[in-house]
């Protein structure tokens, strides 16, 4: 499959900025199922940017605007091969697998990915309530996650009128409400605190005509888990389907924090601000 992103963030300040600093994380990922064909920036005001890569190893684009302003406009194209076939309802959890998921090794070497983080903390009476409608104690902590995505994309109502940006799982839970960020977080959070390695992902996701998936009107979020033997395997609770050609990964990190689209400061006053997705089949 292949894609053209084209992706829009404008933002319109009430009185002019002197200064404005941002990060943006819009790159698509390049690896062994993903294959980035080309990606352009444009900014404006126009600025240059600079690269690097941060810990959790995403693409960030860094700009320092230094002169007055009243409008910021910063619009990415991409265009995206994917190559990914049906995996995760087809493995079965050897022994094996389970040797490694139990080792002091696996659990120290992706510890960041097992701790709670600030969006994806949920109290323990709201892990218990969601791991005990699941099924109770995770035995396979696959078919745990594969049935705990189905719990949640059947509790959870898509309404993103619901939250926030900076709204917590603990918070968006007792809502039964949200978008694909707080569907991501709480399963996250539930993952994590059954000692399961789970990481954030932020991307794009591609719907097409006459499909039931949902979360396309700006970056999507989902969720991958560690398999032990195996490695990282997509889920989508928004859409309780298996991370596949229709997903664009872009960043991957502990919780929206660390793949935040567009991060900055600016000196002056309030903003209105707006932003603009499109996904477009080139290829199948």
């Amino acid at each position: 499959m292949k894609y053209q992103i084209e992706h829009t963030n404008w933002f319109h300040y009430e009185t002019l900025v002197d200064q404005s600093m941002n990060d943006i994380r819009l790159k698509p990922r390049n690896d062994e199922c993903q294959r980035l064909l080309s990606y352009r920036t444009e900014v404006t005001p126009v600025s240059t940017t600079k690269e690097h890569t941060d810990i959790w190893g995403n693409h960030v684009e860094s700009f320092f605007i230094a002169h007055k302003h009243n409008e910021l406009i910063v619009k990415t194209n991409s265009v995206v091969s994917i190559q990914k076939s049906p995996l995760i309802y087809m493995l079965k959890y050897t022994d094996q697998m389970r040797r490694i998921f139990n080792s002091q090794l696996f659990n120290d070497h992706y510890l960041h990915y097992i701790n709670e983080s600030p969006y994806t903390f949920l109290y323990k009476e709201q892990v218990d309530e969601i791991v005990q409608a699941v099924g109770g104690e995770v035995g396979d902590p696959l078919q745990f996650a594969l049935d705990l995505m189905g719990y949640l994309n059947g509790s959870i109502a898509y309404d993103g009128t619901a939250t926030h940006v900076g709204t917590k799982a603990f918070e968006s839970w007792p809502l039964k409400a949200g978008v694909c960020q707080d569907y991501a977080h709480v399963m996250l959070g539930v993952l994590r605190a059954k000692g399961i390695p789970a990481r954030y992902v932020s991307g794009y996701l591609y719907v097409g005509e006459d499909s039931a998936l949902v979360g396309d009107a700006a970056t999507h979020a989902w969720v991958e888990v560690m398999v032990p033997g195996i490695g990282w395997l997509g889920l989508d609770p928004t859409n309780n389907v298996e991370a596949l050609e229709n997903h664009i990964r872009i960043g991957t990190g502990r919780d929206y924090a660390d793949v935040s689209p567009l991060q900055g400061v600016y000196r002056g006053g309030g903003q209105k601000s707006d932003v603009k997705v499109s996904v477009t089949l080139l290829e199948q």
